[in-house]
């Protein structure tokens, strides 16, 4: 019995346990996992994306990976490439920037005033109605009642631990009404034509350099960011990197277009995988806070307008697409289409975003941090010790 208790004890693992560890079995399942994720974010990105909706390529895969979710499949996307799209991302952002709109920017002073008063008034009324209306957290209500920057308050928001389902539906909402909504009524009233089709940035030999640079500094800023704590540090570094590079004349060159629709695919995927385990209920509850939110911001919107063309002798045409929180590609598109000044829209929607990229992450940092104050809980006063000689 000692010899064959002995030799029990001798007895090898299984060869199968050996070669197969759970470990690796656990990365083959991420994976997996990975690649269904990512082309179901494809078709619904191309879905929509090739029907040419302002979005389509972002919308169309939070979509599709938020259906997904919610029929319980697995999706999945891992740290490492979240971030590495966030710098693709703030890349693409930046080469909106030209010479010409910065010109723009310096020959409307008071324009540009005024639309920054708008904005800071749209998120502070939007966020104000969440919050009352809705009952939400300030650091959601804050981000999506951003005017702007869809992409920028996924990443933020993804940073900061924010529900990205709520967060992604009021954004989405907005730049669809906005996209069919605004061309619709401007049809009505005579002013709509064709839009042109859209130049995006071609490969070739003659731009590998200028990319090759734009890529590198432009990580290199954002990694530094990151490191430094800056809220929103890789895509924001990333952005200002590539703007001051494209404003000031140094790189011509932007992503080309499959490179940046991509980008965009993958940040749906990120926000349509928090869609899992989403009762009907709590989603109709967003959509009615989504188009609640939409009303306060037109109503500011068009108030802050009407008070500009009182001041100013503008179009009236213009100034309703550069004060427009929508899509930047969709309203450069509509302004060329209607022969509008694209100096000016552009000239605003770069103002837009770049205030709502700087203020965003700082006010929703500092507000998550007085939610976390607040939750913990506080510690007695220590006792001080009597006076001894």
């Amino acid at each position: 019995m000692i010899l064959l208790r002995r030799a029990q004890v001798r007895v090898a693992p299984p060869e199968s346990s050996v070669l197969s560890p759970p470990f690796v079995n656990d990365r083959l399942v991420k994976l997996r996992h990975l690649f269904e994720t990512l082309a179901v974010a494809a078709a619904g990105g191309v879905a929509l994306g090739l029907t040419g909706i302002p979005a389509g390529w972002l919308s169309g895969s939070i979509l599709a990976v938020a259906g997904a979710s919610l029929a319980d499949r697995p999706m999945y996307v891992p740290t490492l490439l979240m971030r590495a799209i966030f710098v693709l991302i703030g890349i693409s952002l930046g080469a909106v920037v030209t010479p010409a709109t910065l010109h723009g920017m310096a020959t409307y002073p008071l324009s540009i005033a005024v639309l920054i008063v708008a904005m800071a008034v749209i998120s502070v009324g939007g966020a104000g109605y969440l919050r009352t209306v809705h009952r939400w957290g300030r650091v959601d209500a804050y981000l999506a009642a951003a005017p702007g920057g869809m992409s920028q308050v996924l990443a933020i928001g993804a940073e900061l631990g924010g529900d990205l389902r709520a967060i992604a539906i009021v954004q989405s909402i907005r730049v669809v009404v906005i996209a069919v909504g605004l061309p619709a009524g401007l049809s009505l009233l005579g002013l709509a034509g064709h839009a042109p089709a859209r130049p995006d940035g071609a490969l070739s030999i003659a731009v590998l350099d200028e990319l090759a640079i734009l890529v590198a500094v432009s990580s290199i800023v954002a990694i530094i960011a990151y490191r430094f704590r800056f809220p929103g540090g890789l895509l924001f570094g990333a952005m200002m990197t590539s703007a001051v590079l494209h404003g000031t004349g140094v790189i011509q060159a932007v992503m080309p277009w499959w490179v940046a629709n991509t980008a965009m695919v993958a940040m749906g995927a990120i926000t349509g995988s928090r869609f899992a385990n989403t009762p009907p209920r709590l989603l109709l509850n967003f959509v009615g806070a989504a188009f609640g939110s939409f009303g306060v911001a037109v109503v500011i919107a068009a108030l802050f307008a009407g008070i500009l063309i009182s001041l100013m002798s503008l179009h009236i045409a213009e100034v309703m697409i550069a004060f427009a929180p929508g899509s930047v590609d969709a309203m450069m598109l509509l302004a060329l289409a209607l022969n509008l000044d694209p100096v000016y829209v552009g000239a605003h929607h770069l103002t837009r975003i770049f205030f709502v990229s700087l203020t965003m992450p700082l006010v929703a940092r500092r507000s998550a941090r007085a939610l976390k104050i607040r939750s913990e809980p506080q510690k007695p006063p220590l006792k001080r010790p009597p006076f001894q000689d």
